[in-house]
């Protein structure tokens, strides 16, 4: 078959729809990574504009600009905005859009949940841009610490929409973590062990595995103070047993792991382009990963660095002091390592050199300034001044932007086929570099002169007003410069002349194929040796176009690509993607319509879209299934591999896996609330105990015990080439046992309004409720698939998948029943 055949077919299997109906309909990674940039980037202007509205108000003193309610609203939005709505949604996009061409596949391990997280980050945060709009958007900070954000101190729905707004939108993190871990680790090319992948997959999988362990606090603190605010369960409120820095644990358990969510996946830019501005390799590659995963180790035990003022205790005070100066020797690692490939190397200044150069410059600074606040008797002084909003400017621009703009000017040719015309980015990038250090070494200033974060006004006599105005035209430098920056690249989009395949001679597989990327990424997959495939093997290009590798055949309507052994990169299973659907987009539309019922308090609706949800998500998952059982599939060099569907451990299972860690970590992050109210907050011991009952402990273990067991016997049997039938509904009624006992606690806590005790158990049995509900839905589901005939010894993948949720909601609510009956039947 000719190479432009060969395009041609694979081009009919995997192209979307054409015109804008394709947007609503694609599951295509290369049509949603742009989609998520070109998204990430629209509210990148809308914070940046909010800033330009916050400098407007702090340029000279007394200003009747804005009044205080509505600054409120600008700045919370502002960091909302840039933190929820594009620092993290740049990294999905990109990661969306590269990491198949990086890894020499052709899709994402699971496309239909990359377009759905994508949908439900669209509706999110369009939810919160029109609360703005219509001026009840939040106005707490984009911290919300209660109680000012409680519904005593803030009546309204503005802070519902931040905390309802944002969990919504933090679905999309969670799909996309879970997409990028299992991608990372099963879908690359034949041969392409865990020692030779390029250094961006690594940065990806470690910040998507930070991003399952970091949100879910977050979201546990969302939902918490939600509860309250709704239904008055007092988890805050410190006269019935709450406590208000339960909040802020939480929000910093989160919060500071984002600080290194955001800087990773840039310094995976940096370690990516810069050895290409060189014309040299990467220095210490295993330095680097090792210092990416010290550095995400470190980070989760660095939060309360940011509540050195609250009355930690010395020794807490010693401790998280210790280890926030001690993160800088990972962040040294890489930064050392890239001055050594610059050292060893041919640095040319081409644009993305130019904004590397600026993240060096911008990120020690940010990092030095860090170092000052890691220490407590500084922080004492300087927090909650605008010397911590500067630093905290030096680390995210510096660490994030210039190395996103550095990758944008690299990876432009590849997403336009097209070379830079006009010359605007070099002048662009001087008034962005010169802007943003004359507003924020200003604003650095001005804080250690005593000027507070989060003011809307000053008095002339304060003697700050000469320092405002200066980083007030500094930030208006800085627009300009960012504004040029975005022109430059739309000209580049629509104007430039053609390029060639690989404009800057660069080793990795995504210049290994013609520009822009067609829709199939690679016409047939590469088999990998090294970490440079392109700088050993120039002419891969054009053999990898005329079918020289794997699946180099295209099957009438088939979308196929191959899994891998995690580790050393052999190829395990032959892989079949879904053809393009508006399910995702259906079913983020529903879950949408479940928080804005929420959030609007129309009640009755929420049980309504929930049933829509498991209805989507039964077909969802009924669309897989297979009657037949599946030969192995030839791929090419004489290999055939069994298809996924047969494999004890598919990509369904993988994914599973990371979502239940981070379902895990929001069940640690809950269980660590109950112990922190328990031993720390007013009111305790609660005036009330819950009455233990001897019969539903016995009843929830018997059915938490009876389920997994249940469920291991049934894979036993269908690997046998028995049928497991009765095997699978033992197990459905073991864990509705489990559920019902869960009810039953949820029915008998004390009074939850009244002490936080009661609310917390309310909690608690929800929590083991739901998972219990979730998985009898996930075995009545296999037991219909087992009836209609869609398994059979070989077709056995839904069985481990099924047995991981169900041992996961026995063993949560074993947890959960202990924590309510054990200390009352011991007492």
């Amino acid at each position: 078959m000719r190479a432009l055949e060969r395009h041609r077919k694979l081009t009919a299997i995997w192209a979307s729809e054409t015109g804008f109906k394709g947007w609503f309909s694609t599951v295509n990674h290369n049509d949603l990574g742009r989609m998520f940039l070109f998204t990430a980037f629209f509210f990148f202007i809308i914070g940046g504009l909010l800033a330009m509205l916050i400098r407007v108000q702090l340029a000279t003193p007394n200003s009747a600009f804005a009044g205080p309610e509505i600054y409120n609203q600008i700045f919370t939005m502002h960091g909302t905005v840039m933190m929820f709505l594009f620092a993290i949604p740049t990294f999905e996009g990109l990661a969306i859009y590269l990491l198949p061409k990086l890894l020499g596949t052709r899709d994402l391990a699971f496309p239909r949940l990359t377009a759905y997280g994508f949908w439900c980050y669209a509706f999110g945060g369009t939810m919160l841009i029109v609360a703005m709009l219509f001026g009840i958007a939040p106005d707490g900070g984009w911290f919300m610490y209660p109680p000012l954000s409680s519904a005593i101190h803030s009546p309204g729905i503005n802070a519902d929409f931040w905390l309802i707004g944002i969990t919504f939108v933090e679905i999309s993190a969670i799909a996309a973590a879970v997409e990028i871990t299992v991608s990372v680790l099963k879908y690359r090319a034949p041969g392409m062990s865990l020692e030779k992948m390029p250094i961006f997959a690594w940065y990806a999988l470690i910040t998507a595995l930070m991003i399952l362990t970091g949100f879910p606090p977050l979201i546990l603190g969302s939902v918490l103070l939600e509860l309250e605010r709704a239904f008055g369960l007092p988890f805050f409120q410190a006269d019935l047993g709450g406590d208000s820095l339960l909040w802020q644990h939480l929000f910093w358990l989160f919060g500071h792991p984002e600080v290194y969510i955001i800087f990773l996946p840039a310094a995976g830019v940096i370690s990516t382009v810069l050895p290409v501005m060189c014309r040299t390799t990467l220095l210490g590659y295993g330095w680097i990963v090792s210092a990416a995963l010290a550095l995400a180790f470190l980070s989760f035990g660095l939060w309360v660095h940011h509540m050195f003022t609250t009355g930690i205790p010395h020794l807490g005070l010693a401790f998280f002091s210790a280890a926030s100066t001690l993160v800088a020797v990972p962040t040294g690692v890489q930064i050392f390592a890239w001055i050594g490939t610059m050292w060893k190397g041919r640095p040319e200044l081409h644009l993305p050199m130019l904004h590397i150069l600026g993240f060096f410059v911008t990120f020690v600074i940010g990092g030095l300034t860090g170092v000052m606040v890691a220490v407590v008797p500084f922080d004492w002084q300087a927090h909650d001044t605008a010397f911590i909003t500067a630093h905290l400017h030096y680390v995210l621009f510096g660490g994030f932007v210039f190395p996103i703009f550095a990758g944008i000017y690299y990876w432009l040719p590849h997403f336009t086929g097209r070379q830079q015309f006009f010359r605007l980015g070099e002048l662009a990038f001087a008034l962005v570099f010169v802007g943003f250090h004359v507003t924020f070494l200003a604003m650095h200033w001005v804080g250690l002169l005593g000027q507070r974060r989060r003011i809307s006004g000053y008095t002339p006599e304060d003697g700050w007003s000469v320092i405002n105005l200066i980083s007030s035209v500094g930030s208006f430098i800085l627009a300009i410069g960012i504004a040029m920056i975005l022109i430059d690249v739309l000209l580049h989009i629509f104007t430039a002349r053609r390029s060639c395949r690989n404009p800057w001679n660069a080793t990795t597989l995504e210049w290994a194929m013609i520009t822009p990327a067609p829709a199939y990424t690679f016409a047939s997959l590469p088999l990998i040796s090294c970490r440079d495939p392109l700088g050993r093997e120039p002419a891969l290009a054009t053999a990898l176009a005329r079918g020289e590798g794997y699946l180099g055949v295209p099957r009438e309507g088939l979308r196929e690509t191959l899994a891998v052994d995690s580790a050393s990169g052999r190829p395990e299973m032959h892989v079949l993607y879904p053809a393009n659907t508006r399910l995702p987009i259906v079913m983020s539309a529903v879950t949408g319509l479940f928080f804005l019922s929420l959030l609007l308090k129309f009640y009755w609706t929420v049980p309504l879209a929930l049933v829509g949800v498991i209805i989507l998500a039964w077909r969802w998952v009924w669309s897989l299934g297979l009657r037949d059982d599946p030969a192995m599939q030839p791929v090419g060099h004489d290999l055939t591999l069994p298809s996924a569907a047969t494999a004890e451990r598919a990509p369904g299972w993988w994914g599973s896996v990371f979502l239940l860690t981070a379902n895990g970590t929001f069940f640690g992050a809950l269980l660590f609330g109950f112990a922190f109210l328990w031993t720390v907050a007013p009111g305790w011991p609660p005036p009330v105990w819950f009455k233990p009952s001897v019969l539903e402990f016995a009843l929830g273990v018997a059915g938490a015990v009876i389920a997994p067991l249940a469920m291991r016997r049934a894979i036993r049997k269908n690997r046998a080439g028995d049928t497991p039938f009765s095997n699978v509904l033992i197990a459905l009624f073991g864990i509705a046992v489990l559920g019902i006992t869960c009810a039953a606690l949820m029915m008998r806590a004390p009074a939850p309004t009244s002490h936080a005790y009661g609310a917390t158990l309310l909690v608690l049995g929800g929590y083991g409720l739901f998972h219990a509900t979730v998985a009898a839905l996930m075995s009545g589901f296999l037991a219909t698939q087992m009836r209609l005939g869609f398994t059979s010894a070989k077709r056995r993948a839904a069985f481990p998948i099924v047995a991981l949720w169900v041992k996961y909601a026995s063993i949560t609510g074993l947890i959960i029943l202990s924590a309510a009956h054990l200390p009352g039947m011991l007492s």
